[in-house]
């Protein structure tokens, strides 16, 4: 594994959005120091590196900080060329740029609501996944991704990437809220083979914590945020204690339950 000694990634165990990095980074072979950040008590250095947004995943190349995990991932992708995430085609760059956006814009807000809501709004939000779902099911199905095995063709690229992290929340969010449906392997059969491809890599399996461990730390969550009074419109309207402000703010973000990171 090549050795960067200046290669710094700050994120949260938890988050999806660093898992991106830290599998962008194992997929190319590249070792780093990784920094685990406590995000109801930011560090001096990730508050320095990423004074806008203050959020994780920050890596920091050379003592010069890049924030935005997708922007990140074509950085690391542009300097380190080896098993690129990219295609070369340039069509094909803009196609995956805009469906990362698509997750992140309009997948990623739509599952934040199912689980931090619940009735009718949770009912909407859930339609609303199932909706952006079927977008992407016929992409795979007769789009220009039909046939691959991965977004990327015969191995991961970027786009498996950024909708595979965070995907494995669905069925972790299905467990933890009862009667909720997100992913139906019928309904969806060309996602969820994708998905099951995804979560077998091994690089994948050492990036994404053990389940139970996402499954307890969902379950907590989802108990505290329901612990808190819900508004009319039924999406939880009370801030969350700061020690939990990291865990527990997930509602309109990428499939997972840190909106403290991206």
């Amino acid at each position: 594994m090549e050795k960067f000694s200046s290669l710094k990634l700050f994120g949260s165990w938890a988050s999806s959005y660093t898992h991106r990095v830290q599998l962008a980074l194992k997929l190319k072979n590249i070792q780093f120091e990784y920094i685990e950040e406590d995000l109801s008590n930011k560090s001096e250095a990730l508050l320095q590196s990423n004074p806008i947004y203050k959020k994780v995943p920050v890596l920091v190349h050379d003592d010069r900080p890049l924030v935005e995990s997708v922007i990140i991932l074509q950085y690391v992708d542009e300097v380190w060329n080896n098993r690129p995430i990219l295609p070369t085609d340039p069509y094909e760059r803009a196609v995956v740029r805009f469906w990362c956006h698509f997750a992140d814009d309009k997948l990623g807000p739509a599952v934040g609501v199912v689980f931090a809501s619940s009735g009718d709004v949770q009912k909407a939000a859930v339609d609303q996944v199932h909706e952006n779902l079927a977008l992407i099911e016929r992409e795979l199905r007769e789009g220009y991704f039909k046939g691959r095995k991965f977004f990327g063709g015969d191995s991961i690229g970027l786009l498996d990437i950024v909708l595979g992290c965070g995907s494995y929340w669905l069925a972790v969010f299905e467990e933890v809220m009862t009667g909720v449906k997100l992913v139906d392997p019928e309904a969806f059969p060309l996602f969820h083979a994708w998905l099951r491809e995804f979560e077998a890599l091994d690089e994948v399996k050492e990036t994404i914590p053990a389940v139970d461990k996402l499954l307890e730390y969902a379950k907590a969550v989802r108990a505290m945020l329901l612990g808190h009074c819900m508004g009319n419109t039924g999406v939880i309207e009370t801030a969350t204690p700061a020690t939990a402000a990291a865990s527990a703010t997930t509602t309109a973000s990428v499939p997972d339950i840190t909106v403290d990171s991206s």
